[in-house]
């Protein structure tokens, strides 16, 4: 049994632990919501998010603009036959070279040689006619000096002397004539260039009425390249060049690339030469032709491509590919306003330079607009602008 003073320390200890226990806990629940309080409060919205920038300004550039283009020897000529007969040789292949004035085909030659002896015998004859009329003229003249024949007669004979002479002269060129039959009966090269297709064999009909031709031959020593501008464009070409006629401004343009069907740049430059005097009604555009040096004859005639032509902008507002966005065959920039917020921009291009737009409007000298990453932006998001030398980019 407790003494009283025991009873009542035990009990003071008993309420001092419970007083304790119930402050220790009080501490740990503020504890705990003082934690969750500052946890929740630090669960705040990430900020802007870094975004390469570049500003835009105006550079001096050179832009280009891409033109189907068809191309042609300088020389472009069918080889027929002139006269009628069998093929009987063929002296060169297709696609071979051959010199200007070699000889291409023999055409069976025996009608034509004949026709020649023909005209030979014709011209002796009359030749002959010719010296019997002199001595008859002769003969009237001498007779009617004496009295003896009337001045009729040597009119007749002197008139007979004309004829005689005029016969020669046709079966002059009734020679003449048949010898340039002969000589067609061999087929030279007109041109320098390269054989095409020979659709004939030796032992073939051929003649001046055959729709086919014998083959085509190219002389792509330098070749054309035609291509077609818009009415838009040739305005433009007006306008950008300097000049007071056509001619004038042809000789101010840059030299123009030639853009091959799989896609390498030809290695020579051309020079755009000729332009048509009129527009095609039905497309509404006009004709073009450039010419390019081909002194390897890695380009023939009916080689397609594209012609780059080129132009000078000394204020050019450029900006690269990599910061537009194509939506609906437009072009969109984002922009950064003053509160480093994006909105989306469409500008209007007018041609390209490297790897850059050249920009007619949209965005001004000095504007802000995202550089890379367009694809995860929205239109008003706030970004942390990172400026890009555009140095390294042009």
């Amino acid at each position: 049994m407790l003494c009283p003073r025991l009873k009542k320390e035990t009990m003071c200890n008993t309420r001092s632990t419970i007083v304790y226990t119930g402050l220790f806990s009080s501490v740990l629940l503020s504890f705990f919501l003082y934690s969750c309080t500052q946890s929740s409060g630090s669960m705040q919205p990430p900020g802007p998010v870094p975004v390469p920038v570049i500003v835009v300004d105006t550079v001096t550039a050179t832009t280009y603009q891409e033109y189907p283009a068809t191309l042609e020897g300088r020389v472009n000529v069918e080889i027929r036959a002139q006269v009628d007969g069998y093929l009987d040789e063929i002296y060169v292949d297709e696609g071979a070279f051959v010199k200007a004035g070699q000889p291409l085909f023999r055409i069976n030659d025996l009608p034509y040689q004949e026709q020649l002896n023909n005209a030979l015998a014709s011209l002796h004859a009359a030749e002959a006619n010719l010296y019997k009329a002199e001595l008859e003229l002769e003969k009237m003249r001498t007779l009617t000096k004496n009295n003896v024949v009337s001045d009729v007669q040597l009119k007749l004979a002197e008139s007979g002397h004309e004829v005689a002479k005029a016969n020669v002269e046709q079966s002059k060129a009734a020679v003449s004539l048949a010898r340039i039959n002969l000589g067609y009966t061999v087929i030279k090269a007109p041109v320098s260039g390269y054989i095409g297709r020979i659709p004939k064999r030796i032992g073939s009909l051929v003649g001046r009425a055959d729709q086919q031709a014998l083959t085509t031959l190219s002389d792509v020593s330098e070749v054309y390249a035609y291509f077609s501008m818009s009415e838009i464009d040739f305005i433009s070409f007006n306008r950008d060049n300097e000049g007071n006629s056509v001619e004038e401004k042809i000789k101010h343009l840059l030299p123009v690339t030639l853009l091959l069907a799989d896609g390498n740049t030809f290695g020579q430059e051309g020079k755009i030469e000729v332009v048509d005097g009129q527009f095609d009604k039905t497309t509404g555009s006009i004709s073009v032709r450039a010419t390019f040096p081909n002194p390897n004859g890695l380009l023939r005639s009916g080689n397609t491509g594209k012609v780059l032509v080129h132009r000078r902008h000394h204020a050019a507002l450029l900006v690269p590919q990599e910061a537009t966005m194509e939506i609906q065959d437009k072009i969109f920039v984002f922009a950064v306003g003053d509160s480093n917020k994006v909105s989306r921009q469409p500008v209007t291009v007018s041609g390209k330079s490297g790897t850059s737009y050249l920009v007619e409007s949209g965005v001004a000298p000095g504007t802000r607009i995202v550089y890379s990453g367009l694809g995860n932006l929205q239109e008003g998001a706030a970004i942390q602008p990172q400026v890009v030398n555009t140095d390294s980019i042009h």
